[in-house]
């Protein structure tokens, strides 16, 4: 009877029980996904840079590409360099800053960097994802299984054969090993995700570029309001003074009371000008604040001024090669070129055969004491026969997806072409606005004088005097706003040729 007992374990139960346990392994269910064959995970989903695509092995890697417009994409867009990520508290004191340190700030807390180097360790960890789909998988299993069988059950009724088996133990402490051997797919999967990687870092760097472009444009706009401030006072105390005189002549009996209405509306004016510019500043230093990264409650003062320097001898075709070098942006549409050319060849290598190996080691039995070491290895070769349409539409997609990358890059080359030769017109027509203004300005100065002088000595009223003192306003804020676009263009020209993070002084000039 014991021998019966022994062969019916050898010959059911126990082929049953391992077989079950095989079944139920994680370990081969794993070894079985890594062959590269259709169903596998190298064919499940790619990586597109900050994201995953599923259901397509031909999408690898688009990551978001800015140009001097701002950004594409629904992940970062030039709203986003607006924001920023707040660093310290009020001090309570008011902190001075300059365009340089304002700069620095922005490139540490800009929201658009921030994201952006977030979006380049997504992209290396999908690069890293796809390298271990070329790399061995080792995993370790130890499971411990207590068992008690009833053989009548499953309708094995045995004269004389007591149907209750165990209860019994069964240790099992094994190694599995899976290594694709040939996988196409796989591999120009990878290769793809290595050129997403390399974009996503240059559009993180061409993002800084992009910063240094908000950044400084929101200083010089906070500059061009303190001018305008300036310009509002000292206009303010020429009204002042012009009411003051007005009143006095009146007081004397020399000038109708009409002199000194028509100067206090002046006066007036002006202060309403003051307050409304020195609202305005404050709106634009909190954008400003909201850029860099500075506590919205922290008091600021700016300590650069804006500077005039022209910029001769400007060659469009010259500056054009300059910025075909040295846009970041530019250098990542070629690599996303390059990546959906590799995501275009994994989708055409899905009807290529697929080889891999996978094996185990492990000791198994009732206990340690009393167990065996047992193995597996197995060499598979899997050749899609029959999935047409599946082909045929990821060829199709990631035709269309090659098509793309191409057409922007084609189209982000002229945009930058483009860019340069506007920045460059904005640049020539600004400066001969500054000098016209300042001109302008020059000659209202000496026409407010000698009205004010005329009004003084009692031989006009001082009409002429308000109309020299508006001439004299327009003129200043005319000269204001012509500095402010020449300085904006330059740094703009500066963003265009992509050396705006590093060169960005050398345009806009001293303090």
């Amino acid at each position: 009877m014991p021998s019966r007992r022994l062969s019916l374990w050898n010959a059911v139960i126990l082929p049953a029980f391992a077989f079950g346990l095989f079944a139920v392994s994680p370990t081969s269910s794993s070894g079985q996904n890594t062959g590269g064959s259709s169903g596998s995970p190298a064919n499940s989903s790619t990586t597109t840079g900050a994201s995953v695509t599923s259901g397509s092995a031909v999408s690898a890697g688009q990551t978001n590409l800015y140009n001097a417009s701002g950004a594409n994409g629904a992940t970062v867009t030039s709203d986003t360099f607006k924001g920023s990520l707040i660093a310290g508290k009020n001090t309570g004191a008011v902190l001075p800053l300059s365009l340089d340190e304002a700069i620095q700030r922005g490139l540490r807390q800009n929201l658009g960097v921030i994201l952006q180097g977030s979006a380049v360790q997504a992209a290396n960890g999908a690069r890293l994802e796809q390298l271990q789909q070329l790399l061995p998988t080792i995993t370790g299993t130890a499971s411990i299984q207590v068992q008690q069988v009833d053989l009548a059950s499953f309708g094995l009724k045995i004269p004389n054969f007591n149907p209750i088996i165990g209860p019994f133990q069964v240790e099992d402490f094994r190694a599995s090993l899976t290594q694709n051997v040939l996988n196409i797919t796989t591999l120009q999967n990878y290769i793809a995700s290595k050129h997403s990687f390399a974009a996503a870092r240059l559009t993180a760097e061409d993002a800084r570029d992009m910063v240094v472009l908000t950044v400084g444009n929101a200083y010089l706009v906070c500059v061009a309001d303190q001018a305008r401030i300036e310009a509002i006072n000292s206009a303010l105390k020429t009204a002042q003074l012009t009411y003051d005189q007005a009143v006095a002549s009146h007081d004397a009996g020399t000038s109708p009371r009409l002199d000194v209405l028509r100067a206090q509306v002046d006066l007036q004016s002006e202060q309403q000008n003051l307050i409304s510019a020195t609202n305005q500043l404050a709106k634009d230093k909190i954008a400003l604040a909201r850029a860099i990264g500075l506590p919205l409650d922290q008091q600021f003062a700016l300590t650069d001024t804006a500077p005039y320097k022209s910029l001769d001898n400007l060659d469009p075709n010259l500056s054009f090669d300059q910025a075909l070098k040295t846009r970041k942006d530019l250098q990542a549409a070629e690599e996303q070129v390059t990546s959906a050319e590799h995501a275009r060849r994994a989708a055409y290598a899905d009807r290529y055969p697929v080889a891999n190996i996978s094996g185990n080691f492990g000791d198994i039995g009732e206990t340690v004491a009393h167990s065996h070491g047992t193995y597996t290895a197995t060499g598979e070769v899997s050749v899609p026969i029959l999935q047409i349409v599946r082909d045929r539409g990821e060829q199709q997609v990631a035709n269309a997806s090659l098509d793309q990358s191409k057409a922007r890059l084609s189209d982000s080359v002229q945009q930058v072409n483009a860019d340069i030769r506007s920045a460059i017109l904005d640049i020539q027509s600004a400066a001969k606005l500054v000098e016209a203004a300042r001109s302008n300005v020059d000659l209202a100065t000496e026409a407010l004088s000698e009205a004010q002088q005329r009004f003084h000595a009692g031989v006009a009223d001082n009409l002429p005097v308000s109309q020299a003192q508006t001439s004299f306003e327009q003129a200043n804020d005319q000269y204001i706003s012509a500095l402010y676009q020449h300085n904006v263009a330059k740094l703009s020209l500066a963003r265009a040729l992509g050396v705006a993070q590093t060169n960005y002084k050398d345009y806009l000039g001293g303090k």
